[in-house]
């Protein structure tokens, strides 16, 4: 294959990846603002309005290490063509609901396609760029900037889509992009499978199931019940059996669906601490910062979504130039950067009161996507650069299975420091925005220690 060929691939594979892990930020957003809509015409209590949105959550979050394994072994093409199929048809089962319970298992339905689409996005990525470090940072770079923009345009997306129509319609949307996003996939070649013994690694996949079920169960439901509810309790203890018997199994398996020597590797385990400290913080504050907007200063939940818009233009721009930035320079750089840029936009929400105008709201929200955008696709092309490319699903499986887990952990940590008055919300957004400034600071010194300055590719 000629330069201009293999570049012109890396282009399609990259536009391909970016459509699939779009759509699945979008669903993460897109459904809150439609939730009065729900409750009213399917008459949902707020048990049913919740599961709704952790329907998704779960399962998405509990299946991507499995997806990204499945990946590795049949073909990343393939099980990503399988996601974006299924999360079509759920989409339509979705809009199509006449009861609750049959939206939550549609949306249970999405998150199951949104697992094999994520780490199979990455995977398709890493096949293409496995010769060039540089031009694999700037693929990453493009894709985590189509899902930044997704995951802050959902709001918007979905109060205009409301203020013309049916709630169904922000399901019956992902139509269209589906079918693109398929078409688009179906050009570019299949991966590198996995060599295997023709079995899989089931106790592996159940144990790895039940941990990541567990924990959460435990998170979302930790709120709403309390953390000595039976339930709450049960989830805990679910977590911490699976998890050190999971590492058990794996450590002595002959075919293991994770290998544990993904956390020896040069970067990989300080990548993956980097994704959970950064997802925690910046999913808790998000969640607290819409209390703080749509609580406190009275806005409605579409001027919320406008309100975010300087976060989206900021992490487009910001992850597209950290890709050209780790390409250059290596990752250690713009991680350790953007954990310091992430912190000082956690010290300015500080200043914030009661009463703070949107204009002293601005340079947070200009600091905070500008220090997440440069690390995330640094972190990312780190991870994908430690293993060989052949198991590039189950460890890019491993590193968004913790930080989707920690983006949980984050809103519920967060969101239990505040209360219902305003008095009570600035209170817990400014504990939380110290909390998360000595996270980060953390991180950009586990970045400066446990990264090089640049990373070798494996073929």
């Amino acid at each position: 294959m000629d330069r201009e060929s293999y570049q012109h691939n890396i282009a399609r594979v990259t536009t391909a990846a970016s459509f699939g892990f779009a759509l699945v930020q979008l669903d993460v957003t897109i459904v809150n603002v439609a939730l009065p809509r729900i409750a009213s015409e399917l008459h949902a209590g707020v048990a049913g309005l919740q599961w709704v949105v952790d329907a998704y959550a779960l399962a998405f979050a509990v299946l991507l290490l499995s997806m990204g394994y499945l990946g590795d072994h049949l073909g990343a093409r393939r099980v990503y063509l399988g996601g974006m199929l299924l999360f079509a048809l759920a989409s339509v089962f979705c809009g199509c609901s006449g009861n609750s319970t049959m939206l939550i298992a549609g949306r249970t339905l999405q998150g199951v396609g949104a697992a094999a689409m994520l780490p199979c996005s990455l995977a398709l990525l890493s096949h293409a760029t496995a010769h060039e470090h540089a031009l694999r940072a700037r693929a990453v770079g493009w894709w985590t900037a189509s899902g930044a923009i997704a995951i802050a345009a959902g709001p918007i997306i979905g109060g205009l889509l409301m203020s013309v129509t049916s709630w169904r319609s922000i399901f019956f949307v992902n139509v269209p992009i589906c079918a693109l996003g398929a078409w688009l996939t179906w050009r570019v070649p299949e991966t590198e499978r996995k060599e295997h013994n023709g079995r899989f690694d089931l106790r592996g996949q159940a144990l790895a199931i039940a941990a990541l079920t567990g924990l959460t169960m435990a998170v979302i439901e930790a709120k709403p019940l309390g953390w000595t509810h039976p339930l709450v309790l049960a989830c805990v203890g679910m977590a911490l059996l699976a998890a050190p018997l999971f590492v058990y199994v794996e450590s002595r398996c002959t075919v293991p669906m994770l290998p544990l020597k993904f956390f020896r590797a040069p970067g990989f385990s300080v990548a993956v601490a980097y994704g959970v400290i950064v997802n925690l913080s910046y999913y808790g504050i998000v969640f607290l910062l819409s209390l703080y907007l749509q609580q406190v200063h009275g806005y409605s939940a579409l001027r919320t979504g406008l309100a975010y818009l300087p976060l989206t233009a900021t992490f487009f721009g910001v992850n597209v130039f950290s890709g050209w930035l780790v390409g250059r320079s290596g990752a250690r750089l713009p991680m350790v950067l953007g954990a310091l840029i992430d912190g000082a936009g956690f010290a300015l929400l500080l200043l914030l009161d009661a009463g703070s105008p949107y204009l002293l709201m601005l340079p947070a929200f200009a600091l905070l996507p500008c220090g997440m955008g440069l690390g995330v696709p640094a972190m990312t092309t780190t991870v994908l650069g430690a293993v060989d490319k052949r198991v590039s699903g189950t460890a890019s499986g491993v590193l968004n299975a913790a930080r989707q887990a920690a983006g949980a952990i984050g809103v519920a940590l967060f969101g239990s420091l505040a209360g219902s008055s305003n008095d009570m919300i600035v209170r817990g957004l400014h504990r939380s925005a110290w909390i998360a400034l000595v996270m980060l600071l953390m991180a950009a010194a586990l970045a400066f220690r446990g990264i090089a300055v640049r990373i070798g590719t494996r073929q």
